[in-house]
């Protein structure tokens, strides 16, 4: 399965830069030893291999010494000759829709396409029932006529798969055969786990995975994700496959990932009780009304399916972000017929506690409270996040023609306008279609403040044993929640491109959205009036967080 996830290491690549295509495979090419190279050249390139945020970073390199890199054999030398030019150029400067300044691979090719073209390939494909996640779009130039080749990831392995294009409307045709190679490589793979399942969900999950690779079948995949799902504390856990939209600017075409991890059982008691009180605590959102769907209100499902809740130690993680949790599978109607799971990476957590770190955003008085607590808060609202912020909510929709999860004829009154819904979601249609490029950022947007919210709440955190006579207090972790709210704010600011007007990744114009909005409600003093003692001013400040 670890092999099987690395394998799909180059797809990710491709989908980022037009260069993949000609460049050296492996870092294992860049040796000091073999190149003559100093170690401080080494040292800036793997400076900038660490980068993220969705950014070109230009490495600090001169042709020349990249030369010296490539010089371990003569592929590596003519490759790397190839892809010199655009590695060193900007712009473009960021990941975001082709154009003068910024490159995206989900549409390849030197023929740039508009937003309006990605939107009526867009809609033939929702017509032929196609799902965007492993899909990519060229526009190449056919006697001066706009063409669309939508790329199709597949292996193309069996007879009744062809490579020769397929018309789906005029002048747009559908190519299977995408990273035919890579994925060829993962079905080998997984083929041999499937001698290693132990039960008959995880071998369903792997034979849809399997089907969904080499066809490209988008609907395969689904049903790999109903069958994980029912898969309930497994031993070994996984995720393979082309899962979160990020970072393509359109919002639908996803990134292939793939991780494995162990699960530990001894670290999931307290989520398990988290678990269980999850019905009482949607009670204390904000939209629950009483009297209505027991409680919950008519923005959430008639009975919340409490889901699988595992801590993994990751053995293998091969994506472009490594998160501290997932909540999946991302199909509303799976979640809301089949249920949902949370998981936890332990060992990236766990990167959080370390008090050698620097942070310059903390005034040094607080910086002590700070890193004591803030590792606690973060797996706290880690967890919170993926259960209840992703977890809670439903999508108002009609589920198939006349058939619809809410009242049409007395629709629930929205808590924003104080005034009935007048919109929903059509059969065909999912939160990534009519989001677009901002749905990832929305839904981290909304999970997080759902987070946030409940660290206000002195019963929920009493589940994990902090209370007000705990050696870290409730008060603690409240007071530091909203210190991380200004750190991750201000930090998110990294991944901004003041050219482009554009962000990175999703989470962080949530994070930065947030911050705003509290400067702009809750009074912070950064400067105190004359004559006023710091720790009075501190106290003010604790004041304006106090429990509601």
């Amino acid at each position: 399965m670890a092999r099987a996830a690395w394998h799909g290491s180059r797809i990710i690549l491709r989908q980022v830069s037009a260069e993949m295509r000609d460049s050296p495979r492996g870092t294992r090419c860049i040796s000091g030893v073999h190149c003559h190279v100093s170690l401080q050249l080494g040292q800036l390139l793997r400076k900038f291999i660490a980068g993220e945020g969705d950014q070109k970073f230009i490495p600090d390199l001169t042709a020349e010494s990249l030369r010296k890199l490539a010089a371990i054999s003569s592929e590596t030398k003519s490759r790397l000759e190839t892809i010199l030019n655009p590695l060193l150029a900007v712009p473009p400067f960021a990941l975001g829709y082709p154009g003068k300044n910024a490159q995206s691979n989900y549409y390849p090719g030197a023929g740039l396409i508009s937003q309006e073209e990605i939107a009526k390939v867009s809609d033939m494909m929702e017509k032929h029932s196609i799902g965007p996640e492993n899909t990519r779009i060229r526009k190449p130039a056919e006697d001066g006529n706009p063409i669309y080749h939508l790329l199709q990831a597949s292996s193309a392995e069996t007879e009744d798969i062809s490579n020769t294009p397929q018309e789906l409307a005029r002048g747009i045709f559908l190519v299977k055969g995408g990273h035919a190679e890579e994925l060829s490589t993962v079905c080998i793979d997984l083929e041999r786990a499937k001698q290693y399942a132990s039960n008959s969900n995880q071998l369903q999950v792997l034979t849809r995975y399997i089907e969904s690779f080499r066809t490209g079948s988008m609907m395969a995949f689904q049903e790999s994700q109903k069958a994980w799902v029912k898969d309930v504390a497994a031993r070994v856990e996984n995720v393979i496959g082309f899962i979160e939209p990020y970072r393509d600017p359109a919002g639908i075409r996803s990134e292939w990932e793939g991780m494995i991890g162990i699960a530990d059982p001894g670290e999931v008691a307290s989520l398990k009780r988290l678990v269980e009180s999850s019905t009482a605590i949607i009670w204390q959102l904000l939209w629950a009304l009483e009297g209505v769907n027991d409680g919950k209100g008519p923005f959430e499902k008639g009975h919340f399916e409490a889901p699988d809740f595992t801590c993994l130690h990751a053995l293998a993680v091969c994506r472009s972000v490594v998160f501290e949790a997932s909540n999946l599978p991302n199909y509303n109607h799976i979640r809301e017929n089949y249920g949902f799971e949370n998981i936890v990476f332990a060992n990236r957590l766990a990167v959080n506690h370390n008090p050698n770190l620097p942070c310059p955003w903390v005034k040094p008085s607080e910086l002590k409270r700070f890193k004591s607590s803030t590792h606690i808060v973060r797996f706290l609202t880690t967890a919170i996040h993926e259960l209840l912020g992703h977890g809670s909510g439903k999508l108002l929709s009609e589920t198939q023609p006349g058939t619809y999860n809410f009242d049409k004829q007395s629709p629930p009154i929205s808590p924003l306008t104080r005034e009935a819904v007048t919109s929903h979601y059509l059969p065909s249609q999912t939160w990534n279609s009519v989001f677009g490029g901002l749905a990832g950022t929305v839904e981290e947007c909304r999970a997080i403040l759902v987070s946030e919210y409940l660290m206000n709440n002195k019963e929920l955190l009493e589940i994990f044993k902090y209370t007000d006579n705990s050696n870290i207090t409730a008060d603690d972790l409240l007071y530091v929640t909203y210190l991380n709210i200004g750190v991750d704010g201000l930090q998110a600011l990294e991944s901004y491109n003041a050219q482009n007007q554009a962000w990175g990744q999703a989470h962080h114009p949530a994070h930065f959205s947030i911050l705003k909005h509290m400067l702009q409600d809750i009074v912070i003093a950064e400067s105190r009036p004359s004559g006023v003692e710091e720790d009075k001013m501190k106290t003010k400040n604790e004041e304006n967080v106090r429990w509601s």
